[in-house]
């Protein structure tokens, strides 16, 4: 089978990274733009990061969100791992189907239908809407994708590992943090950032769940940007798209530095 480029495959994929990536580009661009009109070019300025700094709206709201991001991600994350253990590990036990079907339902599930579920819960229940209903919901609608990428890690998982540290006389909880999560780890990690990276992301369901003096970024994004974009949301949104490159960095290389550890560890075992 060819694995050749083709003039096709060249095209397509240019036109699909242009797709995603110019107006991201852009975005970046006018953030530097010295005139007030977003799509007007008037040169070279830094003046809307400085502005930036004394707009208390957006930055309130972009605490709000990192402090409801960080909160629900590691819940999420907490729960989501024991529930691919208890999918991976427990076989066929009695309401398997019902547990299976709710910790997945949110994955599958409408936004605009988990925001109004929840908003009705809360509503009945008499707990007042801010930035507690904000983070519950979003533990709800992240922790399946903890569980999916926990899962398919599981699944692979070489148990014998697990049962040689047992036969050793290691307790199982010691096992499962001295053994299995150090070996689930990246995928544990991978798991927080996807949940965190959702909760920032998230405009419908925390619409729905919002109160008074809880509201995220993207909802404060939305409300000026019906009203026109201003140049602080394109620095702002800069500033998190170079937040977010750093990361990728930094996990990338981190990856890549245990993987090469792995690989000499290996090599030194076989020719030891």
């Amino acid at each position: 089978m060819s694995r050749h480029l083709t003039w096709f495959n060249i095209t397509a994929l240019v036109l699909g990274f242009s797709f995603l990536y110019i107006p991201i580009l852009l975005l970046v661009i006018y953030s530097f733009n010295a005139s007030r009109l977003v799509t007007v070019w008037a040169g070279f300025s830094t003046q809307w990061y400085w502005a930036l700094l004394e707009n208390e709206q957006l930055l309130d709201a972009l605490w709000v969100t990192l402090r409801v991001a960080f909160l629900s991600s590691v819940v999420a994350t907490v729960l989501g791992t024991m529930a691919a253990l208890a999918l991976t590990r427990y076989g066929r036990f009695y309401g398997r189907t019902l547990f299976s079907g709710m910790t997945y339902a949110p994955l599958v599930m409408p936004e605009v239908i988990t925001g109004l579920s929840l908003l009705l819960l809360f509503v009945a229940i008499g707990f007042e809407r801010g930035f507690w209903t904000i983070t519950l919901a979003h533990i709800t609608f992240t922790m399946c994708f903890v569980a999916v990428v926990v899962q398919s890690r599981l699944v692979t998982f070489d148990r014998a590992l697990e049962e040689a540290a047992l036969d050793l006389g290691c307790p199982p909880l010691k096992t499962f943090f001295t053994i299995t999560l150090p070996l689930i780890l990246p995928a544990v990690l991978s798991g927080f950032m996807l949940a965190f990276t959702l909760s920032m992301d998230d405009l419908v369901i925390a619409s729905f769940t919002t109160g008074p003096g809880a509201t995220t970024l993207p909802m404060r994004i939305y409300s000026q940007v019906r009203l026109g974009v201003t140049p602080e949301i394109n620095a702002i949104c800069t500033i998190l798209i170079g937040v977010v490159a750093l990361a990728v960095i930094i996990a990338s290389a981190v990856a890549k530095s245990q993987d090469a550890r792995r690989t000499r560890e290996e090599q030194a075992a076989a020719r030891g």
